[in-house]
């Protein structure tokens, strides 16, 4: 009992060891087996030589080129258009000819007598250019009034209602001064009939400024000897400066 006891355990030992040798061995000839493997696909994957090809280019000529690109980029012919009709022109029909009228002939005249005395020349009619001198010689002119104005009085003093004139504010800033002197005539029935300037003042801003001044203004009839006559009369306008 005691021997077949202390055997057991040898041999299991025994065993253990020739299976891990076993397994070793396996290993070994599965690595064996792959390294193999291995080794005969590297060989049938190994790179072929490369082939040399050669290519001829040939270079073709601008016309070959151009040909077939013409016959592609040839567009196509329209259709034809239809011929429009052409209207053919009306005859006009050809005018009458109108007869001219025959001249008569003027009764010849007959060739005066040497022996038949001279008729007297015909007395020409008075023309306008000498109307005026006879109406100025003093005899009336028929069917025209006679209405002449008489040429004005001047006179030293006029009933008239004078508008005092503006002064222009730029000649105020600009410290222009003078008198305007206004020539006006009143007529018969008290209008002032025409306004001149007679003396300047020396700016023409303030001559404008009488002149306006005068317009506005308004004056009565001129009388003498009770009859209103035409009267002339001369009116300054002073622009100064004041302090």
């Amino acid at each position: 009992m005691q021997a077949s006891s202390s055997a057991s355990p040898a041999v299991w030992a025994d065993r253990m060891n020739a299976r891990v040798v076993a397994a070793i061995v396996a290993v070994l000839a599965l690595h064996a087996g792959l390294l193999a493997f291995l080794l005969n696909a590297r060989n049938d994957l190994a790179p072929r030589p490369i082939e040399s090809r050669t290519i001829t280019a040939e270079l073709l000529s601008p016309a070959a080129t151009a040909a077939p690109l013409a016959i592609q980029s040839t567009p196509t012919p329209p259709a034809p258009t239809p011929p429009t009709p052409v209207a053919k022109p009306k005859v006009q029909p050809r005018p009458t000819p109108i007869a001219k009228p025959t001249p008569t002939p003027l009764p010849e005249a007959a060739a005066p007598s040497p022996n038949a005395l001279a008729a007297p020349e015909p007395t020409p009619a008075p023309t306008a250019a000498t109307a005026p001198a006879a109406t100025a010689a003093g005899a009336p002119a028929t069917g025209q009034p006679t209405m002449a104005l008489s040429a004005p009085k001047n006179v030293a003093h006029l009933d008239c209602n004078i508008i005092q004139p503006a002064y222009p504010a730029l000649s105020q800033r600009r410290g222009e001064s003078g008198t305007a002197h206004v020539r006006f005539v009143v007529g018969l029935t008290g209008k002032i009939e025409s306004i001149e300037l007679k003396k300047s003042s020396g700016y023409s801003r303030l001559d404008d400024a009488a002149m306006s001044a005068m317009r506005a203004s308004s004056c009565r009839p001129y009388v003498e000897n009770g009859a209103p006559i035409r009267a002339m009369y001369t009116q300054p306008f002073e622009f100064g400066l004041k302090d």
